[in-house]
């Protein structure tokens, strides 16, 4: 039984207090905070009405470490769900170790001058943590977090060394906007306009924006067009499996958004430098992101399916072995059990297991870590019964 809040009221946040409140027996009492209060009382009010336990709800600026640590005091809770903006990992970190709580998030921290995000910020807060006895634990989403569960899973079980690891995300959903980002579309578009990398032979390669494509199989969904990105899981999965060769992550994109994306640049929307407006300092990406469909409300009426993996090659036994591990989320179930469109869904159930497992012990060791770290088994076992359910395939074609 214990306390938890959580910091971010935005889609992810919904599902993460819907699903905290299915799980009483672990999470006895839950706050929502975010910096709009009426976001989180609108969110509290659904869950009372669909499933009958109340929220509380409170008021943060998670950029002010003050306002943190004394919201944290106020309400005492064994630890901090960080959904919110990435740009507010550290100071929600500082304020865990000023109250002395423990600490979660989905997403790792990026400066918010900068369009950039790596680990080190927050790997450098591991003795602090450790000397508090406090535990941190970082990217536990989908991706990252399931990848990276699924990827110690298949090293625990199924491989002796783990040689090519290709993370795959496809949303072959539908809804039926023009253009719209499925999570925070200034953090989207500032992810997705970087330079790709990949890891190879030791070495990061890095390569121009969706230069690299192949078209990809996934189940229940079929052939689609899937770009190499970096994304921040290869970072820590190629430091704690030292033996990948390669590490790559490939997501899914279509014609129509590529082509409003390009636009987007080509006419400055998507910068991240101020520009003086009306003698007003306007920065084009968060105006972007003001006139953009709100994530938060995509659900209603998408429809298709999410499909997120793994594809591993390597050594078993002395043999060759190729190894598949995915889930396939359907949008429309996740509206229906959260409000929520699926991308929102498959991220915010995980980090609801994570913070389950640190609670219950099962996850729990001071410092800072990434899921990888953490035995998968327990996590694999709750993410099939909470709605994000498991496939796995042997020795199959692997297309890369």
């Amino acid at each position: 039984m214990a306390k938890v809040l959580i910091i971010g009221a935005g889609g992810v946040g919904q599902v993460v207090t819907f699903k905290c409140a299915q799980n009483p027996k672990t999470f006895s009492s839950i706050v929502l905070a975010s910096r709009t209060k009426s976001k989180c009382d609108a969110i509290a009010q659904k869950i009372k009405e669909k499933i009958g336990v109340d929220i509380q709800t409170a008021q943060v600026d998670a950029d002010e470490i003050p306002q943190l640590v004394k919201l944290i005091n106020k309400f005492s809770p064994d630890m901090v769900i960080n959904v919110a903006l990435p740009y507010q990992d550290l100071t929600i970190m500082e304020a865990c170790l000023e109250t002395g709580v423990h600490y979660m998030d989905t997403a790792n921290y990026e400066p918010k001058e900068e369009a950039k995000f790596e680990y080190s910020w927050q790997w450098a807060y591991h003795e602090r943590f450790m000397q508090k006895g406090l535990m941190a634990l970082l990217g536990c989403g989908f991706d990252p977090g399931v990848t990276n569960v699924f990827t110690a899973y298949a090293a625990k079980h199924h491989f002796d060394e783990i040689h090519y690891l290709d993370i795959v995300d496809a949303n072959a959903g539908d809804h039926g906007k023009a253009f719209a980002t499925n999570f925070n579309p200034e953090i989207n578009i500032r992810e997705i306009t970087q330079n790709g990398k990949y890891y190879e032979n030791g070495e990061w390669v890095e390569i121009p924006p969706f230069s690299i494509m192949k078209s990809l199989n996934y189940p229940d969904v079929g052939p689609k067009n899937s770009y190499v990105l970096f994304h921040e899981e290869l970072e820590s999965l190629v430091k704690h499996f030292p033996k990948i060769k390669r590490a790559r992550f490939w997501m899914t994109f279509g014609d129509e958004y590529l082509t409003h994306l390009r636009v987007i640049q080509n006419i400055g929307m998507a910068g991240i430098e101020p520009v003086k407006y009306k003698g007003v300092d306007v920065i084009p990406l968060e105006f972007l992101k003001a006139v953009l469909p709100n994530p938060g409300d995509l659900g209603e009426n998408y429809t298709g399916q999410t499909s997120i993996g793994c594809r591993i090659k390597g050594i078993k036994d002395g043999e060759e072995k190729t190894y598949y591990i995915w889930n396939n989320c359907h949008h429309q179930d996740a509206y229906n059990e959260t409000g929520t469109q699926g991308v929102s869904y498959t991220t915010g159930v995980p980090a609801m297991i994570g913070a389950m497992m640190m609670l219950q012990g099962k996850w729990y060791k001071p410092g800072v870590w990434n899921v990888e770290q953490m035995d998968p088994d327990p996590f694999l076992e709750k993410l099939n019964t909470s709605g994000l359910p498991w496939h796995e395939a042997i020795n199959v074609d692997l297309e890369l």
